[in-house]
């Protein structure tokens, strides 16, 4: 379950999509705050999916090879087979010019309020639904699986937290710096939504065939 969540919270944390917006909220006039509260949502997102996990579980396992423990491998095979063929489709489909979004031009204006809203709309919501298949094998009654789910939703926040932070201590630096990073991430968001999908894809597949057959 660790080096699951490990991987999945690693793909979270990297996608392009968030974090270029995440970029153009914390370059904007009142951006620390709008990032703050970006950050926030972001992760308590998280923490309500794994809460959910954990009410439905009780914060125990369910037994191996029984029905629910079957359908929770059954629903990250298909997460993972769905990730492989959205990959492809990417892949396969006409390149498209990538530019600010829509909204960035009112960003000034935004509210915080709207910045927590948009972390929610970004939020990679295959992705979270496979970290949440992965915390139902989590056994609250011992310290480690505690340990891991935080450092799930933590490693799963850690660009967001590392750009804010960046951002307050250096906020020259950082605004050149940051700006030029998404640049850089609009160049290649194809590339990096189709690598990162491919290889989680391929990752929850082999995984949870392994898990089915023995």
């Amino acid at each position: 379950m660790v080096l699951d969540l490990v991987v999945i919270a690693t793909a979270i944390t990297l996608g392009p999509l968030h974090n270029s917006a995440f970029i153009l909220l914390l370059s904007s006039r009142r951006g620390v705050r709008q990032g703050l509260a970006f950050l926030l949502s972001w992760l308590a997102n998280l923490i309500a999916v794994i809460a959910c996990v954990v009410l439905l579980t009780g914060g125990q396992p369910p037994a191996r090879h029984s029905a629910p423990s079957t359908a929770v491998i059954d629903a990250k095979l298909a997460i993972g087979l769905a990730l492989v063929l959205y990959s492809a489709h990417r892949y396969r489909r006409p390149p498209r010019p990538h530019g600010p979004p829509r909204w960035a031009a009112r960003i000034d204006s935004a509210s915080p309020a709207a910045a927590a809203g948009l972390a929610w709309l970004l939020q990679p919501w295959a992705l979270v639904g496979a970290g949440a298949a992965t915390a139902i094998d989590a056994n609250l009654s011992t310290l480690a699986d505690w340990l891991a789910l935080t450092g799930y939703c933590l490693l799963a926040t850690l660009s967001l937290v590392v750009m804010e932070m960046y951002t307050v201590w250096a906020p020259a630096v950082a605004n050149a710096r940051l700006n030029a990073l998404r640049s850089w991430l609009e160049q290649h968001q194809e590339l990096l939504i189709v690598t990162l999908s491919l290889l989680l894809g391929l990752w929850l597949t082999a995984r949870s065939i392994a898990e089915l057959v023995t």
